[in-house]
């Protein structure tokens, strides 16, 4: 099963997330194998982190659960929630899979938070800039609950045009980086 998992900054928490850094990831080197994609958000000035998305592929959600909550950032309150929905990955690869390299270009997080009737199932017809794409859903997978999106983006308005405005409640866009070691 394959969940998205947000973990958002709680404002001032800087200090703490770098101090944990190293924790951080070796606590997601554990889950090297499991991983579909991973990375920081940051302020729209691209200068502080505001959050890190995880996409995992883990045997169920009391699994993902204990990978969102056992995480040392969680554990010593650098975030201040943490959004965990099962997901499915309609690309059927990792970040490490897209073409399009680690590095070129603008990359984005858009996050469409569902009201009503599904909408983007189907994965848009140029998948060139897409990363990686699919449905926000219930821990049983069968109620829709939004859409999670890593592009690569000329801005966030492009971004933003990857989803069907009309049919969410609310559209997030944040910059996004390929996270892991440097």
């Amino acid at each position: 099963m394959e969940f998205f998992c947000y973990h958002r900054d709680r404002p001032s928490s800087l200090e703490l997330r770098m101090e944990l850094l190293e924790d951080h990831w070796s606590y997601m080197d554990g889950y090297g194998a499991e991983m579909i994609a991973r990375g920081p958000t940051f302020s729209s000035d691209g200068e502080a982190p505001t959050g890190s998305v995880h996409i995992v592929d883990l045997p169920d959600p009391a699994a993902a659960r204990a990978f969102a909550f056992g995480e040392p950032g969680y554990q010593a309150g650098v975030y201040r929630d943490v959004m965990l929905r099962r997901w499915r990955n309609l690309l059927g690869r990792t970040m490490w899979d897209f073409p399009g390299g680690r590095t070129d270009g603008n990359r984005y997080l858009v996050l469409g938070l569902g009201s009503g009737q599904a909408a983007d199932l189907d994965v848009p017809r140029d998948q060139d800039e897409l990363i990686t794409y699919g449905p926000l859903l219930s821990d049983d997978g069968a109620t829709w609950l939004g859409t999670a999106v890593l592009m690569r983006a000329p801005d966030p308005d492009a971004a933003r045009a990857v989803l069907t405005a009309s049919r969410y409640a609310d559209i997030e866009v944040h910059d996004w980086e390929f996270g892991g070691r440097r």
